[in-house]
Formats: structure tokens, sequence, C-alpha cells
């Protein structure tokens, strides 16, 4: 029996779960707020019955759950990429409310883009490059005494703002005139942006320092469309032909 999934284009990632239970919880506090595409990231220890169990009327998310072994492919094809973090990091990254994500990603969805939210693992959530394939950071704020929060719990909170942003029909964005770039495209300009800078010899690779990831925290802050992408592209290919050498 195919799954009520209310928002077709939004995936809730989880990687590298340790425990099988907490994917049947994620998927029972999912498909309570109406999301049911669940995709997991070279999970410890799945299919597992216990999964099964702890997910009780959810079960048919977890069977349907896609399972892929990098986080490249858990987000291929994103628009927008969230990713869940709990500290502050060296270098600071667009941060989001759990209501302003809530906002952000029903704006995104109702114009058809894919989105993906990002929890990391039980012990040490997400490293710091996997967040750096994140347009904004999310942070969910706890009492100081013990601000520890269950992955199932981090995903209840999250899924019940982005149903409470749907059901008030709040969108967070005006109207754009372009798609926004997917994460294959972006992906791919960074790369053709480190080998052009390399190029250049603005970028020594031996000593890369923080130049990479801020100009990826710069890109991801600007949520370039596809066009812009495209023009990037040009322009990087441009300079890529003055380097070679003339033919006689």
């Amino acid at each position: 029996m195919p799954v009520d999934n209310l928002f077709p284009s939004i995936r809730i990632v989880l990687v590298e779960t340790t425990h099988p239970g907490n994917i049947g919880a994620a998927a029972r506090a999912m498909k309570n707020m109406g999301l049911t595409r669940l995709v997991l990231v070279n999970p410890g220890d799945f299919p597992h019955d216990k999964a099964i169990w702890r997910a009780a009327s959810a079960a048919d998310v977890v069977h349907e759950a896609t399972v892929v072994e990098t986080l490249d492919e858990a987000i291929a094809g994103c628009h927008l990429v969230l990713g869940t973090s709990a500290r502050d990091r060296r270098i600071p990254w667009p941060m989001l409310e759990p209501r302003a994500c809530g906002e952000k990603v029903i704006a995104e969805h109702s114009k058809g883009a894919e989105v993906a939210i990002i929890f990391g693992r039980e012990s040490r959530g997400l490293k710091n490059e996997e967040l750096q394939k994140c347009h904004y950071h999310v942070n969910i704020p706890t009492g100081e005494a013990y601000s520890s929060l269950n992955l199932a719990m981090a995903v209840q909170v999250l899924c019940y703002e982005i149903l409470q942003a749907s059901l008030a029909g709040k969108l967070a964005d005006t109207q754009w005139d372009m798609e926004y770039a997917s994460t294959d495209a972006v992906e791919n300009l960074f790369d053709h942006l480190e080998q052009t800078l390399v190029q250049v010899e603005f970028h020594d690779p031996d000593n890369p320092r923080q130049l990479l990831t801020r100009l990826r925290r710069m890109f991801n802050r600007i949520r370039m469309d596809q066009m812009e992408v495209n023009i990037m592209r040009g322009f990087l290919t441009a300079i890529n032909k003055l380097g070679k050498p003339q033919r006689d």
C-alpha cells in the first residue's frame, strides 16, 4: 500500500544511525506530521525488526525508506539542504530556528523544490564536511540543564514546524524567476572553482587554510539559481582557456 505523503518533495535524511530503534521512532515522528520520505545513509544495523517495532503504525515509512552509502547520494537533486547542528562552528554558517526552518521548507516545497533535512549520528551529529554541504544549519534550543535531544525527538520538532507552517500557509520567500540550482550542479561548480583557483595559483592544495570552506559558505548563503551557476561555470571556463598555452 502506498504511503500518504503530504510533502513528497521533502526528504528526511538520517546519517549513519547506530540503533535501528531510532530509525523506527524517527519514522513514527515523521508520519505523525505527514512526512514519509525517509533516506538512510549507511545505517549501522538495517533492516531490523526493532525499526519496525518502534515505528508502530509508521512501518510503511520504514519499509519504503531509501538506503544509500553516501550523503551526496542522499541529497542528490536537492535545491535546499538543511543540516541539524547542536554546537557552534569555527566558521559560522547561516542558522535557522525550528520555526523559521519550517517556513523556509514549506516556501520551497510550495514551488516544487526538492528539500533535504539532515540529521547526524546519535553520538556526534554531523561532521564539518557534511554540514558544509548545507545551505542552512538548524539548531533546536533546549534548556541548559540537559541539552541532549534524542534523534526521534529532533525529527519530531522539525517535522512539527513543517506541518504548522503548511497549515498556516506561510511563505518565507518571494517568487523567483529561475529554479534554484540543484546540489549536483553546485558541487560541480565547487569542483570547477577549486581547479581554477589552483590553475591561477590563488589556492595551494598543500596549504588550503579555510579558503574553500569560506567560498562554499558564501555561495551556499547566496542560494544560486541554475542560471547563476551556468554563468559562473562559463566565467571559470573562460579563465581556464586563458591559462592554456597558445598554439603557433
